[in-house]
């Protein structure tokens, strides 16, 4: 007699396959949504590309919904106050995030945004209760330690003169209610689809970017326009890719080619802005993501151990 465990289903392996691919498309569309803005952020307000960002993210989603013929429950929330909020912070982020991509190299910029999903794991603790055991606090300890040895760079003893400082620190602050913005996504979709809880903040990032146009936009020209309009129809992408990867697959095995990312975000620091990082900034990438892969690690150990422990408590049906 033997008991076949769910999560050594071979049959699932074709399944994981796709959600790791769309995991890695939705990186590369991220990357091209970032290397936009940078083109754009010195001839643009950073209000102006929030805007065609959050605007334009629109088109994909909908598009998607339209397929899924789920189009008409897109605004159905009983979670309104809870939406503006997330809305509210994911605001700041952008806003933090595109201004750290004006001011520090792409590669930098990205880097730093890494301690958004460490800091989501302390954000978990303090504002949902969620238990975190001495592994998981470890690799945050660690992950954030490789933040610092980023910041290094531009701040304190050492740092570079040619250096942003506030540019990092900007980068810093946008992870941050990036990942404030995640915490709240985690609770709302417990109730609503992935795609409401993404209408509602684009929704209302465009609105308050659009709030800026009194500070001076830049009518732009037919190429810089089609640059802004892809910056917001790669960012959706980007979201209905991730969205539809962990469809495919458990999170634990899809979350971690999300650190692809840098990849491509090197090759384009090389060949189209002349870039690269210096050895203190990939030193302490390394570390902030060999800490979050711990953490996904761990995640994936503890689902693992949960559900075995429901098959010892319930009834299994023998495979002869």
């Amino acid at each position: 007699m033997v008991i076949l465990p769910t999560y050594m289903d071979h049959r699932s392996y074709p399944k994981q396959i796709v959600g790791i691919a769309l995991k890695v498309a939705s990186t590369l569309a991220f990357t091209a949504m970032a290397t936009f803005v940078k083109l754009l952020s010195d001839r643009y307000p950073v209000g102006e590309i929030v805007f065609f960002r959050s605007f334009f993210e629109l088109v994909p989603v909908l598009v998607w919904l339209i397929y899924r013929g789920s189009l008409t429950t897109i605004l159905h929330t009983r979670q309104l106050p809870r939406h503006l909020f997330r809305a509210a912070t994911r605001t700041v982020a952008m806003f933090s995030g595109f201004t750290a991509l004006s001011m520090l190299p792409i590669a930098d910029a990205i880097a730093i945004g890494y301690a958004m999903p460490l800091l989501t794991v302390v954000l978990a603790v303090v504002l949902l209760g969620e238990k975190v055991r001495i592994y998981r606090w470890s690799a945050v300890v660690v992950g954030l330690i490789g933040v610092l040895v980023i910041l290094s760079d531009y701040v304190g003893v050492g740092s570079s003169p040619e250096r942003n400082a506030t540019g990092a620190l900007v980068a810093l602050a946008g992870a941050s209610f990036a990942a404030l913005a995640a915490t709240q996504a985690r609770i709302l979709v417990r109730s609503d689809s992935a795609a409401t809880v993404v209408a509602y903040s684009a929704a209302f990032i465009a609105l308050v970017s659009l709030a800026t146009l009194s500070l001076g936009w830049v009518v732009p020209g037919v190429g810089d326009a089609a640059l802004l309009i892809l910056t917001g129809v790669f960012g959706g992408i980007g979201q209905v890719l991730v969205v539809t990867s962990f469809r495919f697959g458990d999170a634990s095995t899809i979350a971690p080619f999300d650190y692809t990312s840098m990849v491509w975000v090197l090759a384009v620091s090389l060949l189209v802005f002349g870039t690269w990082p210096t050895g203190t900034v990939l030193l302490g990438s390394a570390i902030v993501i060999s800490a979050g892969l711990f953490v996904i690690y761990r995640e994936h150990r503890l689902g693992i151990d949960r559900a075995q422990s429901k098959r010892v408590q319930m009834p299994t049906t023998p495979l002869t």
